[in-house]
This record gives structure tokens, sequence and C-alpha cells, in this order.
């Protein structure tokens, strides 16, 4: 399989802001990220609450990730627990 040309997100790179997002108990839903990288990278919370993010080009995204969770803090997310499904069996 062919890599994705320089400048566009991966899969790796949207489960490290999955890994956060989540984390921070961010319905996938309420997320919404640029195809595209971008320097310097933003993000933002628009009307109705969804977070829209552009992962900057010339940064780590685990670097990023970073800058995510402190922004998502200062918006006024927690960390939530995450619930293993699996381990519901009876």
């Amino acid at each position: 399989m062919a890599s994705p040309p320089e400048g566009i997100i991966t899969m790796q790179d949207m489960q490290v802001i999955f890994g956060v997002t989540d984390l921070m108990g961010i319905h996938r839903e309420s997320v919404s990220v640029e195809l595209t990288k971008e320097d310097p990278g933003t993000i933002t919370q628009a009307a109705g609450g969804k977070i829209e993010i552009t992962v900057p080009q010339s940064e780590a995204v685990e670097q990023f990730a970073l800058r995510l969770r402190a922004e998502l803090d200062a918006l006024g997310y927690t960390e939530v627990e995450l619930v293993d499904d699996e381990d519901d069996e009876d």
C-alpha cells in the first residue's frame, strides 16, 4: 500500500487525536479533523460544541497531542474513566 502524500493526515495521526479526545470524553462525532496538515495547527470549539482540529505539518502529531490535551483542559473538558465493554461478562 502506498504512503499518503505528505501533508495529509494518516490513520495513525487520527488514532493519536482520538486517543486524546476519547480520554476527555468527547464523542468522535463531535470532532472534526481537517484532512490536510497546516501550520501552526489549530484547535477550536465551534458553535454547538464541535471541536475543530487542524494538525500541524511541521510538528509531530504526538507533540501536538500534548497541546490538544492542554487546550481541551482550558475549554473545560476533563479526563473521564474509559469503560472496557469486554470486561462486563457475567
